[in-house]
Parts: structure tokens; sequence; C-alpha cells
């Protein structure tokens, strides 16, 4: 189990850092950071560990519940026992409707309610440190600004970036400050690098057909977005771009793979 927090029963009453200790962010930065740590573990549980958190959710077993934990880890579990629970639970017996629907279908239903779980977290420890008006609008902006959970799972962020970058394209004809990955047949040793000035210069129209491809790139494992000095690797498999860090590849060892597979694709294809 990725990331297991030995904190039974959902372990939830301290707020998934594993112990039995006080966990209370009280700034809206600190809510943020909170927020993004728990929805990165979400993420990576729906979509790189999707194998592990599948077989997990075993319809035979009692109610379970997802958690995603500060650390970026992620659990599945019992609901805390507590009535009422420190914090607010995630939705209960996930794993019921596991094989009464596509996957797809039910890992998307799962990503629905971790984004309403995620939002009840963020602004429960709101309401508990007495966030006024302005803080709660601050904080939301924050959150909002993220696609959600479900919007990675789906793909549909990836969308929707790539159709604003498409008007943004049409509107502007600025220069691209913040250029793409190269698609994984094009970059040696299958790592992005951004491409010099003269390939700006000479490559506007190759640009452009890339910029409809790609959209606004984000990470199939954190769901973050690309930026140009970070080290990002894209799955044979399935084309989706990683970071280098969410998969544990680094620029050296990419330089030796022939053709790689992200940890989901490998899962699966190890399964009967």
């Amino acid at each position: 189990m990725e990331g297991a927090v030995g904190v039974g029963g959902g372990g939830v009453a301290a707020a998934g850092v594993g112990g039995g200790g006080q966990y209370n962010p009280r700034t809206v930065e600190e809510v943020f950071k909170d927020f993004k740590g728990r929805r990165n573990g979400l993420i990576k549980a729906l979509t790189t560990d999707v194998n592990d958190f599948y077989q997990q959710c075993d319809p035979e077993k009692e109610n379970l519940c997802l958690y995603g934990f500060p650390s970026e880890q992620w659990e599945v579990n019992l609901p805390a026992e507590e009535v009422p629970p420190e914090l607010p639970e995630p939705a209960l017996g996930i794993n019921f409707a596991r094989d009464g629907m596509q996957e797809k279908d039910w890992l998307s239903l799962v990503a629905v309610h971790s984004d309403a779980w995620l939002l009840a977290v963020a602004f429960y420890f709101g309401s508990r440190f007495g966030f006024d008006k302005a803080d709660r609008k601050r904080l939301f902006n924050m959150i909002n600004d993220m696609p959600t959970v479900f919007e990675v799972v789906t793909g549909a962020a990836k969308k929707q970036q790539k159709e604003k970058s498409s008007v943004s394209n049409h509107s502007s004809n600025k220069s691209k400050s913040n250029p793409k990955p190269q698609r994984a047949s094009e970059s040696q040793g299958r790592y992005t690098k951004p491409p010099t000035k003269d390939e700006e210069e000479g490559g506007l129209e190759e640009e452009d057909e890339e910029e409809e491809e790609h959209g606004e790139t984000l990470c199939g494992a954190c769901g973050e977005n690309y930026a140009s000095d970070e080290f990002w690797i894209c799955c044979d498999i399935c084309e989706k771009w990683f970071h280098g860090k969410c998969v544990k590849i680094t620029p050296a060892r990419a330089e030796h793979i022939k053709q790689y597979k992200c940890p989901s694709c490998s899962n699966k294809r190890a399964r009967p």
C-alpha cells in the first residue's frame, strides 16, 4: 500500500500524519498546503497507483474509505470510530461499487467524492480557526486555480487547458515563455528540454501544431502544470507526461531507458 499510515480505524483523528499528535493548519497558506498534499495523495491512488488501489477495494470487505494525507500519501481503510470524527470523513463504502460498473466510471465516481472531501476538510480547518470572509475567499480561489481530482483522473483538465491555450494563441501573437515538452520520440533520452532560440524562431508553425497537441501539459501523477525548469518523461504506452520526481526517474536513468512505461501501465501489463 502506498504510504500506509498506521493510525488505525481510518486514523483521521490525527489528520493523517501517522500518530496521536494534533495537527492543525491555522493559516490560509497552511490549509492550502494541507489540501495540496492530500490532493496529490488521492491522485496517486487513482492514477499511478491505481492497480494497488483497485486491489485494496475488495467488495467483500467492510465499508472502506480512501484517505489522502498531507504527506502526499494515501490509504484505504475503515472509517474513524469516533462520533463525530475529528475531521470530516471521506465517502463510505467505495469498495462496494467496484465490480458493479466500468473501472473508469468507478474511479471517476471515487474522484468526485474525493474532491468533495478535500473541500470539506479545508473549510473545516477554516471554520475551526476563524477564517473570515476574505480568508475563505482567498482559500477557495487558491484551491479553484488547481484542476480537481476528477478532472485529472478523467483527462478533462488536460482538455480544458488545451482549449484555453488554443484560444490564447489565436488572441495573441506573443511568443510562448513556457515551451511545452517535446514528444517522446523527438526528445533525446525520453526527457524534455526547452527549444533553443533558433528553434523557436525557425519553427513557429511546428510549435503551433505542438501547442494544439499538448495544450497545458499536466503531470499524470500529481496533476501539476509543466514548467520549463523541471525534468519530465513520457510513457510510451499511455503517452502521459510525468514529473521525473513523481515516478522516480532521473535524467541519467532516462538516458538508458529505450521504452518507458509509467507505473500504471507497468502494473496493468502485469495483472492477469
